[in-house]
């Protein structure tokens, strides 16, 4: 049944109060989904730091989004990979002698259906380490930051964590072994998820509640992921169902996780994006949220797993 906490249209812009005095960082913020996001939280006062990979198309985003709300927006751009470690940690650094408060961290930036296996430059398979542990070391740095402020975790998420295994293959996380573009995918964004859900537990059973984690998906929205890391077979089935009613503007795209970064009374063991068709599209609301996403033994099993590959102890 679809969710109509907000309304028959779902979560709207519409009800995006007054951002002034808060500050927003999004992973992935110069394109598709990640821009839109910005784009809203600018257009309500927010500060907003995109932390990406390109300094040239984040260059030209900044401008672009200046050029629409003016010289004085407070947009401004780090440089970081989540695909190699180092370069988060030193991203994180800047971020924290530079942003003194952190209302929201939307952790939305991907790779995907990447054709052939590769590993980072730490040694894990390209979209679990980016995806996952590129966030998880991220979020782990930045914590103190958020929870201080009282702020939020976003995760991004994809319905693809229905797709493939439907769990986390510990014996072989890397793929040595029956690698697929999509199934290696699916574990990534898997991950991600059991991470947020994790998170939760942990924050609960030390008391730590002022930090809120959510997690949500953008649907299907005509982003530029696929067509950045897919395959050439995959970009032109991508491009076609762009022509389809069964995709929506990445503007659309953006809304789930601009909800789960500003909106009250949303619950976090929760998976939030479009409940229309096969919830790829439609009004943004609580979605479906199957339980193989929350398998406590698997959850807590990838925690300590991804504290070793990162090198990081939460301290939770």
């Amino acid at each position: 049944m679809a969710d109509t906490t907000f309304g028959p249209g779902g979560w709207t812009p519409e009800r995006l109060g007054a951002q002034d005095g808060k500050t927003f960082l999004i992973t992935g913020g110069n394109a598709g989904a990640g821009f839109q996001a910005a784009r809203l939280l600018l257009a309500r006062g927010a500060k907003v730091v995109m932390l990406n990979r390109s300094a040239e198309r984040s260059n030209a985003a900044v401008a672009e989004l200046r050029r629409e709300f003016g010289p004085r927006a407070e947009i401004d751009f780090i440089r970081m990979d989540l695909s190699d470690l180092s370069s988060v940690r030193a991203a994180a650094a800047e971020v924290l002698a530079s942003v003194p408060r952190i209302d929201a961290l939307i952790c939305n930036a991907a790779i995907a259906q990447v054709p052939t296996r590769r590993l980072t430059v730490d040694g894990f398979e390209s979209q679990l380490g980016t995806n996952h542990y590129g966030h998880f070391l991220l979020c782990g740095l930045l914590f103190d930051r958020i929870e201080r402020s009282a702020g939020r975790i976003v995760v991004v998420a994809s319905l693809g964590y229905n797709m493939g295994l439907k769990t986390i293959r510990f014996d072989d996380m890397n793929w040595q072994q029956g690698y697929g573009p999509n199934i290696a995918y699916s574990q990534s964004k898997l991950a991600q998820m059991m991470f947020a859900y994790e998170l939760q537990d942990r924050l609960s059973a030390a008391g730590r509640t002022a930090v809120k984690v959510y997690v949500c998906h953008p649907g299907s929205s005509a982003t530029s992921l696929i067509s950045t890391s897919g395959s050439r077979m995959m970009r032109a089935i991508w491009w076609l169902m762009t022509k389809t009613p069964m995709v929506q503007t990445a503007e659309r795209g953006a809304y789930p996780e601009v909800m789960c970064a500003t909106e009250t009374g949303l619950t976090q063991r929760a998976l939030y994006g479009p409940t229309g068709v096969r919830e790829f599209v439609g009004p943004v609301g609580r979605g479906t949220l199957n339980p193989h996403a929350h398998d406590k033994p698997v959850m807590a099993r990838l925690w300590d797993v991804s504290e070793k590959a990162t090198g990081f102890d939460w301290f939770l």
